[in-house]
């Protein structure tokens, strides 16, 4: 028979589970980073008056998001700190950073015509922050239940490109005058307005990478460098544009035909 001591030196089956260690997955919080950092880089530049990097420093921001998600899903480092954490950068990088970067631009030009002006300028970057937040909050909360292959709402991604594209864009008119001002904040508004509203936009997730295609589409990708490269402001702001407004137009169209067509004859 063992005595006491011996037995307390076996292993016993009831042994309680050693706990799991604590920590985050590097790769997609890196990636996650650099998107924080570009939204960063692009508010220092807009103060610095370089509106051209702050714009650019939005769409690297931009790259960065889509790169640490799909790569969190490939290499199965999902994580609840992972969204949060991407959340939060994204706000920096797609609700303030743009907002401050069209308020630089613009505010203290547009009020030289009136401090009315002035108001309506920062009033009009102050929605686009607030309805980025919002946007992202709409995002968090619905996500488990949404589907997958639609956003409701203009993705924040998409209209922070397309404030930062205008800026860029408009960042080579020495003066724009009053009506290119009003565009530039016209624009901003109308950004963060999609943002919050319920039209739907295509996802694009479900795109399968693994997939094969024909030949003749791989042609798009070097297509798509060649455009861009030719004017990239006047390009992407073209492109995320036509993005923004596909799904109002669409609405509006379904609506006209319901219109034309009448009432059903039972």
């Amino acid at each position: 028979m063992l005595s006491p001591e011996s037995q307390a030196e076996l292993p016993t089956d009831h042994s309680e589970p050693r706990p799991r260690r604590k920590g985050i997955y590097l790769l997609p919080n890196l990636l996650t980073t650099g998107c924080l950092f570009s939204g960063f880089y692009a508010i220092v530049a807009a103060i610095d008056k370089h509106f051209a990097a702050a714009g650019i420093a939005v769409y690297v921001a931009a790259l960065f998001d889509t790169l640490d998600g799909r790569i969190a899903r490939l290499t199965h480092t999902e994580s609840n700190f992972g969204k949060e954490y991407d959340s939060l950068a994204d706000m920096v990088a797609f609700g303030l950073a743009p907002a401050i970067v069209a308020y630089q631009w613009g505010v203290v030009r547009i009020a030289e015509y009136g401090r009315a002006w002035g108001r309506f300028g920062w009033l009009a970057a102050f929605f686009f922050a607030a309805a980025g937040a919002l946007r992202l909050a709409r995002f968090n909360a619905r996500a488990p239940t949404a589907d997958k292959r639609y956003f409701e709402g203009l993705p924040i991604p998409s209209g922070a490109a397309i404030v930062a594209a205008f800026v860029w864009f408009s960042s080579e008119w020495h003066e724009p005058g009053l009506t290119g001002l009003i565009a530039a904040f016209c624009v901003t508004a109308a950004a963060g307005a999609l943002m919050v509203s319920r039209f739907s936009y295509p996802s694009f997730k479900q795109f399968d990478l693994d997939r094969r295609i024909k030949f003749a589409y791989l042609l798009i990708v070097p297509l798509f460098f060649v455009l861009v490269a030719i004017d990239p402001p006047t390009m992407l702001l073209s492109m995320f544009a036509t993005y923004a407004l596909s799904a109002p137009v669409l609405w509006v169209g379904r609506r006209l035909r319901r219109a034309f067509r009448g009432p059903a004859v039972s």
